[in-house]
């Protein structure tokens, strides 16, 4: 997972959310961005939303042959 891309979220949520967040995160000893990550992957596994998998492309590329 050390080399799967990432892509940026970006939102506005109200400051007492945002601290509660934070302690959450704090008492998990994660980021706030992990602890996002963590809740939105319990959310969906709750709830059956299916996640799609960042190793599979989403867009089949041929194959090189290799040529000696």
């Amino acid at each position: 997972m050390a080399n799967a891309k990432t892509a940026t979220l970006s939102f506005r949520i109200k400051p007492g959310l945002k601290e509660a967040l934070r302690a959450a995160a704090e008492q998990k000893h994660r980021s706030i961005a992990n602890m996002i990550e963590v809740m939105i992957l319990q959310y969906c596994g709750q709830n059956g939303v299916a996640i799609a998998d960042d190793r599979t492309p989403s867009v089949e590329r041929p194959k090189l042959e290799h040529r000696q």
